[in-house]
Order: C-alpha cells, then structure tokens, then sequence
C-alpha cells in the first residue's frame, strides 16, 4: 500500500521543524501532484512562521520541446536561482514521470553544497552514477516507504532463475542488465563497443551489486506484499457475510458489487510479521510510515566531513532582541531589533519585547528586568545618617536644658522669662527635631500624612511660645507705668491662652488639608535615571505653603514684638536673643521657599529637614544657650541684685 503524498509533506515538515529550518527552497513537477505538495508546504511552513526563498516548477522535457522557450534559457534560470539563494535546504517534491527532466538537468550543472530533501519518488535518482549527481546530492535526505519483513521472500528473490519462467520476457531483461550479459545469439554484434558474453542462467546474485538498485531493502515489494494482505483480509470478510457458498470463484462478481469491498476494506484492521499495525484512516488513507535515508556516494577522493547548517532568512535574533519585519521581504526575512530602555526579552527570536513593571528596569543586554534604584533618604546612607544623628543629639539637647531648668526654676534667670513657656518651648523644639524623623526612611501611608502636620503643629506651638513671652515682656514693662490697666495682663494665664489660640489656627488648617485632599506616597520615575524616586505627594500645595505661611506670619510678629523689647533696662530681658533667634528663623524659611520649589525627589526632603534643624537649632541657640551660660559659669549674674526692676 502507498500513502497519500500528501503524508510525504507532512513526514518533510516533521524533518524541517526537527532541525528548525524555517528558510528553504522548493522544487515540485508542474502538474497536479505538485500543484498540491507546493500548496500544503506553504501553509505548513507559513504556521511555523516559515517561508520560501524560491519555488521551482519543474517541467517534463518533452513540453519543453514542443514549446518556443529555449531549454537552455530554462536551465540557466533555474540554475541562477539556486546559486544566488541563501537557503541552505532545498526540498524535492517531483513526481516519477519527471526524474528524467530533472536529472537531464542537474547531471550537467555543478551546484553548491546544499542539503537536499527529497520525496519517495526520487529514489530513481540513485541509478545515475556518472554525472555531477553524486557530488550534489551526496547527504541527500530522502524519505522511503517503510521497511518490512516478508517471510521467506529474500529465499525466493536469490533462487529465481530466467530459465524457470521462460515467458516472463521483463525477467530476462533484467538479467541481462544485472549481468551484462544477452540470452540472444548475437552476443557479439559488431555495432557493440563491448563485447557481452551470453547469459548462461548460471549466474548469481553475488556477481553483482544489488544494494545499488535498492532491492536489498524490499520497500516496494512489502507495499505490495501488504496491499495483496489488505485484499485478502477483505475478501475473507466478505466471504463470511455470505448466506451461500458460490458455485466458482468466476461467479463471486454475481454476489458482490464493488462499493461492498470498499465499505468492508475501512475497516481492515491486522497486524503483518513484521509487527506493522495496518488499518485505514477515516479518508481512507493507510498509515504513512516513512524511513528516512541519507545518502552516501563512495568515490575516488577525499573524505569532507560536513557540519550541521542552519536554513534561515534571517539569523535568529538573541535574547534581547526583537524581530523586525523588513518591509518587502517574506515573514521569515527580519531584522533585530535591541529592545528599548526598560523592555526584555529572554528568548531567541522574539516576537516583541516584554515591558518591565514600573518598579523594574531592564539590564544592559536587555535580557532580564532587575529591580530599579530607590531613591529616598534612608537611616543607611550618609545623608540620612547625618541627618538622624544631628536630630537626636539636639533633642538630647534640649531634654538636657529642659532638665537644667526644672532644676533651677526657683533661680531668678529661669522666673524672669516665664519658666512655663520656656519649659513649653524647649519641648516644642524638641519635638520639632524629633519630627525630621519622619520624613527619612521609605516613605509610608502614615508617614507622609504625619510628617507635614506634626511639623506645622510643633513648630507653631514653638513660635507661639516666642511670641508670647516677646508679649509678656512688653506687657509687663508696660504695667509698670502709673495709671496702666495692663496689670491685670501680667502672669502666665494670658501667654498660656495665646499659645492655645495660636495654634489653634494651625490645627484647623492641618485638619482641612487631611479632611479635603491629604497628602499620600508616590512614585517618580526620572526620564534621564533608572531611579525610582519614592516621596510623599503632599496633595495640595496650598495647604502645604499656608501652613509654611502660618509659622512665618506668627515669626514676623515675634520678630517685630521682639524687636520693639530689645531696650528694655532688664538684665534677663530676652528680647534681644529672640531678635536674633527670628531673624535667622525668617533667613532660613525665606531662602527655604525657592529651594524647596527647585528641587526635585529626595532633595525636596533634605531641604525641608536641613530647614527644619536650623531654624529650631538657631531658637534653641539663641534663647536658652545665653542663660545655661549664665547658670553654670556666670552664677553671680543668677541674682536679684542683678536685676534692673
């Protein structure tokens, strides 16, 4: 049984995508045969993202003949078109009836070195031993019917004998062309360049090489061998649905009409000596089994050893690359593309590159995604560090002088400036150095809503105590003018409740912002870094600068009330310190506003931190320094005398 030569298409495609060929050319005869085998390649090929460098139709050398194109312009054509393709695989799909033309053609041209594969039918090829057919096709890929044993077969081939079937006259033919040899008188005639001696029928097998006609494998003969076994298997069916034996094997046609045997053959099912399962399919096709030859033309010359090729258009784009269709050329044919700035690809031929996730970028050979940079201001790098470091010290600081003047409270320095305020100042301050905590470390939910709020609140709660105990100095110098109804202001009651009011207003502005449009973390990637800048969107801008706005309102009136209480003839009279103190405070917020709008990321941070330590460090310079002074290495001065009434 022959398969479909369909199946011979589908045995070639299993062979291209074993080797991962996806650039070849293709010779078929022109007629219908190969009509079908050039369609059915095309569309498998086009599937596994295939193409064809060339299509050849191949026609038989009698309409050549007849027709008015030149031969020789055809073979020339045909010539050119393999020499100048760069596919490395040429396959053939030509029927039996076009051998000759092909072979007509192919023993007079020398090609290069390709690899060919070649269908069943072209196993003819193998008799021309003297042409230029052994140089190209040597390597030849060709696929073969099936191999099978046939009991007893190989016996009777090597016991056959022209003189035991005398009427078989194609029987005689062959062994005169086996063992040049005539079985006719005129073994000597003179037209023959070489004498042939008479064929005696004595002759054996051993005399010649039969390997070189392919009958050692039996191919052909077992198709046929399973073929009269498929028959014989149906006839036996059909003969058992028989109600009555026929008279004589003549008369079967009486009984049974030919779609019977065709109806009873599909569902033929045995297994042969061999161990080949035969059946048929539901189109009615039999199983297609192929093997695949390769072939070796032994001659006179040197060995090559050939390495394995590669068949492409292209070649294959490596890890990292895309591919990129080239604009008139087939889908096989592309160029590679590197895949851009934050894409990969991990795989040979791409079909695109896979983008990174927003917290990853792409490595320099863009074959993987790593984990991009963060960029923030963390406890681990040496602005951080410093940053922390300076923050406790100085909130160890102000502990330290909080610690000094409860113990001291009784002295006259600590009462003249209002001990409850400076007390609720140094913590204040204490708190607003502690606060800069907040805005290091990965930003967080509750970081970046705390951050900004606790600053305003703390720093408030710091200028409010400076503006009133700026207040209580001019309040109580004021009372002591004859007649002054200001006497009744002077204490601690009324600097107490001007702190409240004071940061009152800056509660009620934090609690709108959070209320309204609240600050939350948030993600920046640079266009010219592969850094993710991880920072606290503030949300409003407004209500962030209102804030700012707020405390440098409330410093301008302390530095005003300060300034208007600088000459008042009181030797712990502090009007001066805090002069100086909100003068650097105004400096340092003022410069603060353009830094703060030109900078970027984590320097926005650094900046509102470096703002916040300075200005807190230059009150508590300022303000308490002078009397820690005074108490531990002036403490002549810690008197009542010393103090100017």
């Amino acid at each position: 049984m022959i398969p479909n030569e369909l199946s011979e298409i589908d045995a070639i495609m299993s062979l291209i995508r074993h080797f991962g060929w996806k650039w070849v050319g293709l010779i078929v005869s022109d007629d219908f045969t190969g009509h079908r085998a050039s369609g059915r390649l095309q569309n498998q090929m086009n599937k596994d993202g295939g193409c064809l460098a060339f299509l050849i139709r191949l026609k038989l050398w009698s309409d050549i003949n007849r027709s008015e194109v030149n031969i020789t312009d055809i073979y020339r054509s045909i010539a050119q078109t393999i020499y100048k393709t760069t596919a490395n695989v040429i396959i053939l799909c030509i029927s039996s009836q076009y051998i000759n033309s092909f072979n007509l053609f192919f023993a007079f041209n020398k090609m290069p070195k390709k690899i060919w594969i070649a269908s069943s039918s072209f196993s003819r090829v193998i008799e021309l031993r003297y042409s230029q057919t052994p140089v190209t096709f040597n390597g030849t890929l060709v696929l073969s019917f099936q191999q099978g044993e046939i009991p007893g077969f190989r016996q009777f081939f090597y016991s056959l004998n022209p003189y035991t079937y005398r009427d078989d006259t194609l029987f005689s033919k062959i062994w005169e062309m086996l063992f040049s040899c005539r079985f006719s008188d005129l073994v000597r005639r003179k037209t023959a360049k070489i004498p042939l001696s008479k064929c005696t029928g004595n002759e054996t097998y051993d005399d010649t090489v039969l390997e070189s006609y392919g009958t050692f494998n039996y191919r052909i003969a077992y198709g046929v061998y399973t073929a009269v076994y498929t028959m014989a298997h149906t006839l036996h069916e059909l003969y058992g649905t028989m109600t009555r034996s026929p008279k004589s094997a003549e008369s079967l046609h009486m009984y049974f009409k030919q779609w019977q045997l065709n109806a009873l053959m599909r569902h033929v099912a045995f297994r042969t000596s061999s161990g080949d399962q035969i059946f048929f399919r539901d189109n009615g096709d039999p199983p297609a089994n192929y093997d695949i030859l390769k072939w070796y033309f032994f001659g006179e010359g040197n060995i090559q050893s050939i390495k394995f090729v590669q068949s492409q258009c292209s070649e294959p784009c490596k890890p990292g690359f895309r591919k990129a269709k080239i604009k008139g050329k087939p889908s096989c044919c592309y160029t590679c593309v590197l895949c851009a700035d934050g894409e990969m690809s991990n795989i040979t031929d791409a079909q695109s590159c896979t983008k990174c996730s927003k917290y990853e970028k792409s490595n320099s050979r863009r074959t993987s995604c790593i984990l991009r940079e963060m960029n923030y201001i963390s406890y681990d790098d040496h602005l951080g560090s410093t940053f922390s470091s300076i923050s406790v010290i100085l909130s160890v600081t102000c502990a330290v002088i909080l610690g000094i003047f409860i113990k001291y409270r009784e002295t006259p320095i600590v009462r003249a400036n209002n001990r409850y305020l400076s007390c609720l100042l140094l913590i204040s301050l204490m708190l607003c150095f502690l606060c800069t905590l907040l805005f290091i470390g990965r930003p967080t939910q509750i970081c970046c809503l705390l951050r900004q709020v606790t600053f305003g609140i703390v720093f408030t709660i710091s200028v409010s105590s400076v503006l009133a105990k700026t207040l209580t100095v001019i309040i109580a110098f004021n009372a002591t003018k004859p007649g002054s109804k200001l006497k009744k202001y002077v204490g601690t009651q009324l600097a107490i409740i001007l702190v409240i009011v004071c940061s009152l207003g800056e509660i009620i502005i934090s609690i709108v912002w959070l209320a309204s449009n609240p600050p939350f973390p948030e993600d920046e990637i640079l266009s010219d870094a592969n850094t993710i800048i991880l920072l606290c969107n503030e949300g409003s801008g407004c209500f962030f600068f209102c804030i700012i706005g707020y405390i440098g309102t409330l410093a301008l009136l302390s530095f005003i009330a300060a300034f208007l209480a600088k000459d008042f003839p009181d030797r712990f009279n502090e009007a001066k310190n805090i002069t100086f103190s909100m003068l650097g405070f105004c400096s340092v917020w003022g410069a603060f506003v353009p830094a703060y709008l030109s900078s970027k990321g984590s320097r926005m941070v650094a900046v509102e931190i470096f703002a916040i330590l300075s200005s807190s460090a230059g009150l508590l310079g300022c303000i308490f320094i002078p009397k820690c002074y005074i108490i531990f290495l002036r403490p002549e001065l810690n008197t009542k005398a010393n103090r100017i009434i």
